[in-house]
């Protein structure tokens, strides 16, 4: 029983760490497009 619990918390864990590097990576996309727009529409 032990091994199917660690299975599933290995595969749960999996599952937010790939959302949490999406959100990332949409962040830091969304980021990058403010500063562009903020540099051609600021300066």
């Amino acid at each position: 029983m032990a091994m199917a619990d660690s299975e599933f918390d290995m595969r749960d864990h999996r599952r937010t760490y790939e959302g949490f590097i999406g959100l990332t990576k949409f962040s830091i996309i969304a980021i990058v497009i403010l500063l562009v727009l903020m540099a051609a529409f600021l300066v």
